[in-house]
């Protein structure tokens, strides 16, 4: 028998116990079904607040922005230069994205179900334009390291080790260099892109940085 929940359901609710149970199942593993089961309700109850599983998403996106920005805003510390705060903001971004199994493709692309982000997002361009960026070029200065901390971390949670979970094997880098044997740069890269993910967002992060401030800042 299905128990009578003691808390009411709202969209907020149901999308934490989505992210509870994104960790246990992964993206792929995810539905409707299996989150009323986690919550003590019927399944149709839940297409009260979500209409399919992209709407579902879209909120499960926005808590984790939410929780993000509770923790950023918790921990700021005083005005600094552009380039330290796009470096923070985006290792913030990865910290967070990275405690969700497949949290990078539940936030990729997805829309924000309130304006939780709007805030954060005026005062990161308000840096950069103080910094000497345009108003548009602030924006793109923002969307392009934004966009290099996704892909990332899309990358680093499908090849490495369940970062959620702490097991899980990291992708198989002998037998791609024996694929490759015919290759050997392309074999011998291997190494640098898919060991030290932590070291490898660093890295490509200053290049981002930099490049950004090399094309992007007016002078």
């Amino acid at each position: 028998m299905v128990k009578v929940a003691t808390t009411p359901l709202d969209r907020t609710r149901v999308a934490r116990a989505a992210l509870k149970l994104l960790n246990e199942t992964g993206l792929d593993g995810l539905s409707l079904r299996a989150i009323a089961k986690e919550l003590d309700v019927k399944a149709p109850a839940l297409y009260w607040h979500f209409k399919d599983k992209q709407a579902l998403l879209d909120e499960m996106a926005t808590e984790m922005m939410r929780r993000m920005n509770e923790e950023l805003a918790a921990g700021a510390g005083p005005d600094t230069d552009w380039q330290s705060s796009l470096t923070a903001a985006l290792r913030g971004l990865r910290r967070h994205l990275l405690m969700y199994r497949d949290g990078a493709k539940v936030y990729s692309g997805t829309h924000f179900t309130d304006l939780s982000y709007a805030a954060p997002m005026e005062a990161h361009l308000r840096t950069l334009v103080g910094g000497g960026f345009t108003p548009g070029g602030a924006a793109r200065a923002w969307f392009t390291a934004y966009s290099y901390t996704i892909g990332y971390v899309t990358e680093e949670q499908s090849m490495g080790p369940d970062p959620v979970k702490e097991e899980g094997g990291s992708y198989d880098l002998a037998a791609r260099a024996e694929r490759l044997a015919a290759y050997p740069l392309a074999a011998a890269a291997g190494g640098e892109m898919f060991r030290d993910f932590d070291a490898g967002f660093e890295k490509g992060l200053a290049a981002v940085v930099a490049g950004i401030g090399a094309t992007m800042l007016e002078t």
